[in-house]
C-alpha cells in the first residue's frame, strides 16, 4: 500500500492498544487516521499474551476502563464479523492466609463500590467450582462472574478490521525511523518509504514505545521483562468454562484452552530482557525454553492442580511484556512534545485494559484532555528520574516481583535508594528518620523513638509506626513540629504578563498584591480539579508557585500548556533550588522569632503572606500557611542552607518541646482538619463545589479562567456528590481508602482518603455522598451512616465542619 503524504492522526503501532486506539479515532470522532506497524499486526508482544480480561482495580476510573474493554469484546464480533475469543468464565482469586484474606475482602468491599458483585467463597465451594483443585490450604477465594479470557489476536484483528470498516488506513511493514520538528512539535513522521507530514502522532509501539519516542526527545520509561507460562495437553475433567484463576500466594495463574491448561507465573526473581534497545526485527519471535527459571512455578501449580503432575505440556510461551516502574500502564500526551500522545507500558495487562485504553486514549487526543481521573496511569507522573534505564530496570523488576504479593498498606519500593535527598538526609537519619520515596526523593516518614527498630512493619491492621505517629501528632498539635518538604515541587513564573496569565488558568484571584499567597485550584475544561497549588506573588511580575513532590512534571506540564498564547511570562521549574522547612504548631511562632530579626507577630505578619527574612544569616522565603491545621510556616530557602537553618530552628526550638516529624503525621493531621488531598480526595472528576471548595472560585470578580463555564453550571445546579467527612467509634477499626459509604442503608459511595486522628483519638476517612437528585447540607445530616469496612459494616458518625479548629483548640466532635 501506496503511502499518503498526509494523515491528521498518525498511530505507531499495530498491537491492540495501537488498534484500538484507532478504532476509536476513527468510530467515535471520526478522524482521519493512519496506522503504521513495523511487521504484521499483532507481531510486538499482543500475539503472545496469555488473554486474561480482570476488571477490577483501586482506582474507580481505571476500573471503568476495563470494565469498558468487557463491554467491547462482547459485541465487537456483531459490529465487524471477526470472534474475539471473548469467555465470560469469571475469575477466582485464592487466598491462603488471613492477611491475604483481609485484602480480598477489601477488594470485594471495593468492588461493591463500583457496583461490581464479587462473591467471597469458602475453600468447599472452591472446590465445587474447581473439582481439580487442591484447597486444603485456602482461607477463601473472592469470585467475579464478569471477568474472563479472550484471544489476543483475534480482539486485535476484529479492532484492525472495525477501524478500517470506519476509514482507518493500516499499513504493515511500516517502520518509523524518526520525525520532523518544529521547536517541541511533530510536523511529519519519517518512514524508510517516504515521509508523512500530521497534526498528531499517537506512540502505541509497546516495548518499542522508549526508542520510539527518544526519536522526539520523549522519555516513555518501560522496561522488557521475561515472562513464561506454558499451554498443556488436555486435562480430564476440565470443563471448557472452567473460571480463571489467580493464586497470588503461590505466585501462578491459569485458564482453560482447549481442553488443557495455560499456566503462569509471577516469580520474585524476574529477568530483565535489554536496558537497551529492542530489535526492529524482533516480530512473532520468543526467547528459548527457560525451565530453570520456571521450575518455581511448575512446583506451585503442580501443588494447586495435582493433575498436572501427569499431563503433558504442548509449548511454553517466553516472551517480553513491557512493564513500568509502578505497575501502572502509561497514557498520554508527553509532557516534551506538543503533539505527541502515548499508549504503552501495559504490565500484562493489556488485553485486559486494550478496549477502554484506546477508548480513553482517542478522547484525550481529539479534546487534549484526558475524559476521566486517569493519573494512575498519566505519563506525566514520571519525571528526568526516569531517564535513567538501569534505575527504571531495577525499580520495573520490583514492581514486577510485587505483582501478586500482598498489596499491604504504605508499603515503600526500595530498590534505587536512596536517588534524591535533601541536605538534611543524614541529621535526619542521625534522629532515626524512616524514609519513604517520592518521585525519587527520599522524605521522611515517621521517626522511630530510642528502643523501635527505625524500620517499616507491614501489616494489614495498625502497623509498628502508629505510636511513634501519634506523637509526632501531638508534638504538633501541643509544641512545634519541624518537617523537612524539600521535595516540593517549586516553579517561579516571571514576565510582564505573568499576573495575567495566572489569572486565566487560577480558579482563585491570585493577583493580589505582592506579598500575599493563595491556595487555589487550576480547572479542566470540564470544571474538574487539574492542579492544587499555592501561589504567592513576590512581585508585580514574580510569582512563587508551591506544588506536591509527585505533580511535578503533571502541575508544570499543565501550566505551560494553558499559559495564554503569547503570554509575555516565563514558567521556570526551581525544585532543586530551594530547601524546605515547615515549623508548624501553636509555639512556632515563639521558635521562628528567636532566630530571626523580622517581626512574627500576627499583625505584621498575617496569616496567607509571604515575606523575606533571614535565619542564620541566609535569606528565607517565608510562607505563612499551613497544611497540618496549626500556626505555622513554610519556610523556603537557598538549598545550601537548609542545614544552617534546620540546626538554628533545633536549637532555638529545644525549649519549646521541637521535634522533627514526618509525613504520616501530615496525613494525621490534615485529616483532622479536612484539608483535601488532590489524587485521591479531589481530582479531574471532581468539582471545588463538590469538594466543599467552591469558595475559592473567583465567580464573583468579571474574570474569565479555564474551566469557568463548567464551574458556573455546576455553581448553579443541584450538587450529585459532595465530599463530607467520617469517624467511627471503634479505634480498632482501619481505615485505608475505598471502603463503602451507606446512607440509611443503602449504597451512597466510598472513601476517598483515611486515616487515624490522634487528637480526636478516631478513624478519619473523607468521601463523596452521592445521590442523583441532589446532595446539600440538609440530605447529608438526614442520613444514618455505616461504611463497610473488608465486607463489614461499622456505624460512622458524618461531620460537615473539621474535626479539629486550632484557633479555639477545640475537638469538634
Amino acid at each position: 500500500m501506496s503511502l499518503p503524504s498526509h494523515s491528521q492522526i498518525i498511530v505507531i503501532g499495530g498491537g491492540i492498544i495501537g488498534c484500538s486506539t484507532a478504532y476509536h479515532l476513527a468510530k467515535d470522532h471520526k478522524a482521519e487516521v493512519l496506522l503504521l506497524e513495523q511487521g504484521k499486526l499483532t507481531s510486538g508482544s499482543t500475539w503472545h499474551a496469555a488473554g486474561l480480561v480482570g476488571q477490577l482495580r483501586s482506582s474507580a476510573s481505571i476500573t471503568q476502563v476495563l470494565r469498558y474493554s468487557v463491554d467491547l469484546y462482547k459485541k465487537l464480533d456483531a459490529e465487524t464479523g471477526l470472534e474475539t475469543g471473548w469467555k465470560m468464565s469469571g475469575c477466582l482469586r485464592l487466598a491462603c492466609n488471613e492477611d491475604r484474606w483481609i485484602e480480598f475482602k477489601r477488594l470485594a468491599t471495593t468492588a461493591r463500590s463500583f457496583n461490581m458483585d464479587m462473591h467471597l467463597l469458602s475453600p468447599s465451594e472452591v472446590k465445587a467450582m474447581w473439582p481439580l483443585m487442591d484447597v486444603s490450604d485456602l482461607v477463601g477465594a473472592t469470585f467475579l462472574p464478569t471477568d474472563g479470557q479472550a484471544n489476543p489476536t483475534d480482539i486485535t484483528q476484529s479492532l484492525a478490521k472495525g477501524a478500517r470498516m470506519h476509514g482507518v488506513r493500516i499499513v504493515e511493514g511500516e517502520r518509523v525511523t524518526g520525525f520532523r520538528m518544529d521547536g517541541e512539535r511533530i510536523t511529519a513522521v519519517e518512514t524508510a518509504q517516504g515521509t508523512i507530514a500530521c497534526e498528531t502522532v499517537v506512540n502505541c509501539a509497546g516495548q518499542w514505545a522508549r526508542q520510539l519516542g527518544e526519536l522526539a526527545g520523549i522519555n516513555v520509561p518501560l522496561q522488557p521483562v521475561k515472562h513464561q507460562y506454558i499451554v498443556t495437553e488436555p486435562i480430564a475433567g476440565l470443563a471448557s468454562d472452567t473460571a480463571t484463576v489467580r493464586d497470588p500466594d503461590r505466585r501462578t495463574y491459569f485458564k482453560e484452552e482447549v481442553g488443557g491448561l495455560v499456566m503462569g507465573g509471577y516469580e520474585p526473581n524476574p529477568q530483565a530482557w535489554t536496558t537497551g534497545d529492542v530489535p526492529d526485527s524482533f516480530e512473532f519471535q520468543l526467547f528459548d525454553d527457560d525451565w530453570d527459571h520456571f521450575e518455581q512455578h511448575l512446583h506451585q501449580a503442580i501443588a494447586r492442580v495435582p493433575a498436572l503432575e501427569n499431563t503433558g505440556v504442548k509449548q511454553m510461551i517466553n516472551g517480553p511484556e513491557s512493564f513500568t516502574p509502578d505497575g501502572n500502564f502509561i497514557l498520554g500526551r508527553a509532557p516534551e512534545c506538543e503533539n505527541m500522545y502515548v499508549g504503552a507500558g501495559f504490565n500484562a495487562f493489556g488485553i485486559a485494559s486494550g478496549g477502554g485504553a484506546g477508548w480513553v486514549l482517542a478522547e484525550w487526543v481529539m479534546s487534549g484532555e484526558a475524559p476521566l481521573d486517569l493519573w494512575t496511569v498519566d505519563i506525566r507522573r514520571f519525571s528526568e528520574l526516569h531517564r535513567d534505564r538501569q534505575w527504571v530496570c531495577d525499580r520495573t523488576l520490583e514492581a514486577y516481583g510485587k505483582h501478586y504479593t500482598i498489596g499491604f498498606p504504605h508499603e515503600e519500593y526500595e530498590t534505587g535508594r536512596p536517588r534524591i535527598v535533601s541536605p538534611l538526609y543524614e541529621r535526619l537519619k542521625e534522629r532515626r528518620a524512616v524514609f519513604g520515596s517520592k518521585l525519587g526523593w527520599e522524605r521522611p516518614n515517621w521517626f522511630a523513638p530510642p528502643g523501635t527498630e527505625p524500620q517499616d512493619q507491614y501489616s494489614m491492621g495498625r502497623q509498628n509506626w502508629f505510636d511513634a505517629v501519634g506523637e509526632e501528632h501531638r508534638a504538633v498539635r501541643e509544641a512545634v513540629g519541624l518537617f523537612d518538604q524539600s521535595s516540593f515541587a517549586k516553579f517561579e513564573l516571571r514576565g510582564s504578563g505573568a499576573a495575567a496569565a495566572m489569572d486565566a488558568i487560577c480558579a482563585n484571584h491570585v493577583s493580589k498584591p505582592a506579598g500575599r499567597l493563595t491556595y487555589t485550584q487550576l480547572l479542566n475544561s470540564r470544571g474538574g480539579i487539574e492542579c492544587d497549588l499555592t501561589v504567592a506573588r513576590l512581585a508585580d511580575d514574580h510569582f512563587y508557585i508551591v506544588t506536591g513532590t509527585g505533580f511535578r512534571t503533571h502541575d508544570g506540564t499543565w501550566i505551560r500548556d494553558h499559559l495564554p498564547d503569547g503570554s509575555e511570562a516565563t514558567l521556570t521549574d526551581v525544585t532543586e533550588d530551594f530547601g524546605t522547612l515547615s515549623l508548624m504548631g501553636p509555639k512556632a511562632r515563639d521558635v521562628l522569632q528567636a532566630v530571626t530579626t523580622a517581626d512574627c507577630t500576627n499583625e505584621a505578619f498575617p496569616f496567607g503572606h509571604v515575606q523575606e527574612v533571614e535565619i542564620a544569616g541566609h535569606p528565607v522565603r517565608a510562607l505563612r500557611i499551613t497544611y497540618v491545621g496549626e500556626l505555622g510556616w513554610e519556610l523556603h530557602t537557598p538549598l545550601s542552607a537548609t542545614g544552617d537553618i534546620f540546626d538554628a530552628l533545633m536549637t532555638a526550638g529545644a525549649a519549646h518541646g521541637i521535634r522533627p516529624c514526618g509525613y504520616r503525621a501530615i496525613e494525621s493531621l490534615r485529616l483532622e482538619k479536612g484539608y483535601r488531598a488532590w489524587g485521591s480526595d479531589i481530582t479531574p472528576n471532581d468539582s471545588p463545589f463538590e469538594a466543599g471548595l467552591g469558595w475559592a472560585v473567583k465567580l464573583k470578580r468579571d474574570m474569565n479562567f479555564i474551566g469557568r463555564a463548567a464551574a458556573e453550571r455546576t455553581a448553579n445546579s443541584p450538587l450529585k456528590k459532595k465530599l463530607a467527612c467520617f469517624t467511627v467509634e471503634d479505634p480498632g477499626v482501619v481505615l485505608l481508602g475505598r471502603e463503602t459509604i451507606l446512607r440509611n442503608g443503602e449504597f451512597a459511595g466510598y472513601l476517598t482518603s483515611a486515616g487515624f486522628g490522634y487528637s480526636v483519638g478516631k478513624s478519619i476517612g473523607f468521601g463523596y455522598v452521592r445521590h442523583a437528585d441532589g446532595v446539600n447540607d440538609d440530605y447529608l445530616s438526614s442520613g444514618k451512616y455505616e461504611l463497610v469496612v473488608a465486607t463489614e459494616r461499622v456505624p460512622a458518625t458524618l461531620h460537615l465542619e473539621a474535626l479539629y479548629d486550632a484557633a479555639n483548640a477545640r475537638i469538634k466532635v
